[in-house]
């Protein structure tokens, strides 16, 4: 009986990761850089840079992978994700900081193909050095929190 019972067991736990492999296999996504449709930046960001999604949702669960365009000066304040955030230059020079309080003097400088790994809560902040690209991802949903309340451009729009 007790063969019985824990055979039943390994098949159903077999049985059930073969279903969660199958409703988990990632779909194919193939995307030409000209079928990107740029826009407006989500509110969490200052205007002035635009934005596009590339794969995924980054509102929802799952990998995501946002691409933003940003003139040279742009700023991102010092702020925080709650989890790992992957960042890749892919045109232009991006300078990154480290800590609660933007400095220039410590950023690091990025060119074309830098890549910076983010983890979750660490405390950093960004300025395009030069028009420049990068591609973010990550696992969603995407959040971003300002260290300083003040610089949340979203918290902003929402007192008007």
């Amino acid at each position: 009986m007790k063969r019985i019972l824990c055979l039943a067991v390994m098949l159903a736990f077999a049985c059930g990761n073969a279903v969660a492999e199958e409703a988990t296999e990632p779909a194919h996504v193939l995307v030409q850089g000209d079928e990107l449709k740029w826009g407006d930046p989500p509110p969490v960001f200052e205007k002035g840079m635009s934005f596009t999604v590339v794969s995924g949702d980054p509102s929802k669960s799952g990998l995501y992978v946002v691409r933003l365009k940003m003139p040279a000066g742009y700023m991102i304040a010092p702020h925080w994700h709650p989890t790992d955030e992957h960042v890749t230059v892919l045109s232009g020079t991006v300078a990154i900081g480290m800590g609660e309080k933007f400095d220039k003097a410590t950023m690091t400088k990025m060119p074309v193909g830098g890549y910076v790994l983010l983890p979750a809560e660490m405390r950093h902040y960004a300025m395009a050095a030069t028009d420049a690209v990068v591609q973010v991802h990550g696992p969603g949903p995407f959040a971003l929190t300002y260290v300083n309340p003040a610089d949340d451009p979203s918290k902003r729009a929402e007192a008007k």
